[in-house]
């Protein structure tokens, strides 16, 4: 399994052909560079972030917006504070590029599988609980069925995999729409609440008592994920409406791995997804001296969904995988 697709480089193709058909844009030097150029810009609100992404120079990039608004005739972008925002024309235009790049991917994805005779190749992300109770075993289903499907996985919070989403990187991703986010770009089925706990080393001082209240757990150290993240608000949701402080000695991190690690060596807690405590205290290394600390408070997290983008159809192998993974989820539910 890889990790991680990157979009296919169109570095040097040109769309300008007669055989479009009457086409003002194309006719007028529209190429999948300048297409490019305005679907980085959009997501990235910069011209020097656009200008990495298409491996180019900052000026040359600001060449490029200037070529593009001389081809449509009508201002783009306008400069802002932190960078630049795309006009309505500007992201009008990014939202069919978008697509065309996509479909551009989608032919490529389709003929080097015709090439290689391999049964085709899926690009999911999902955020840590369902990837490991959900996707794990739809996997190990569809390898069994269809081996020669290749699967691509990112593992990551919602708020990234949903840009990455719209950014045609992923065929779906199993998360939540961040609330920046304009819902009616995404097509949602929900398919399980995410239920967390609290994980301690087996040594932990909290372990020689029955059940551990906010106020016990309180002043330990603590391992959260990073401000703004939906588990780390739940938690500090559940001290806020209790009354209860919130810790005060905190290490911040997105690593499950550096996680465990400090937990294992010292006293600190941290919340995880159930099925990730699980899976760590099962395991025979260091990760086995996790344990599960008993609580007198429940933690549930916002359901996550499968979630597509709108009006953009799941090639065959990926709509496989996605009903593995809906079936798996139904079964899990019953």
């Amino acid at each position: 399994m890889t990790i991680v697709s990157e979009p296919i480089s169109m570095d040097h193709v040109d769309i300008h052909s007669d055989s479009f058909g009457d086409d003002s844009l194309l006719r007028a030097g529209l190429k999948l560079n300048h297409l490019r150029m305005i679907v980085a810009i959009e997501d990235s609100g910069q011209i020097s972030a656009a200008a990495e992404v298409l491996n180019i120079s900052q000026p040359a990039a600001s060449r490029m917006l200037s070529e593009m608004e001389s081809i449509t005739k009508t201002q783009l972008y306008e400069r802002v504070a932190r960078g630049v925002v795309l006009t309505t024309f500007g992201a009008a235009l990014a939202r069919r590029a978008r697509k065309i790049l996509l479909e551009l991917r989608e032919a490529s994805r389709e003929i080097g599988e015709l090439k290689s005779g391999k049964g085709g190749s899926v690009f999911i992300g999902a955020v840590t609980a369902p990837a490991m109770s959900l996707v794990v075993p739809a996997i190990n289903k569809v390898r069994k069925a269809y081996p020669g499907i290749e699967i691509n996985i990112q593992v990551e919070t919602s708020n990234v995999l949903a840009r990455e989403l719209l950014a045609a990187r992923h065929d779906f991703i199993i998360g939540r729409i961040p609330d920046d986010l304009n819902p009616r770009l995404f097509e949602v089925t929900e398919i399980g609440i995410e239920r967390a706990c609290l994980i301690v080393r087996k040594s932990h001082p909290l372990l020689k008592q029955k059940v551990s209240s906010l106020a016990d757990v309180r002043d330990y150290d603590w391992v959260f994920q990073p401000p703004g993240t939906l588990l780390r608000r739940t938690i500090e949701d559940i001290f806020l409406s209790r009354g209860v402080a919130l810790p005060e000695n905190i290490v911040n991190t997105s690593s499950l791995l550096l996680t465990c690690a400090i937990v294992c060596e010292t006293d600190a807690i941290a919340p995880v997804a159930i099925d990730v405590a699980h899976f760590l205290a099962s395991q025979g290394a260091k990760a086995s001296d996790v344990r599960v600390l008993p609580i007198d408070f429940e933690i549930n997290v916002k359901p996550y969904s499968l979630i597509t983008a709108s009006e953009r159809a799941l090639p065959p192998s990926a709509r496989l995988l996605y009903d593995m993974i809906l079936e798996e989820s139904l079964k899990q539910a019953g």
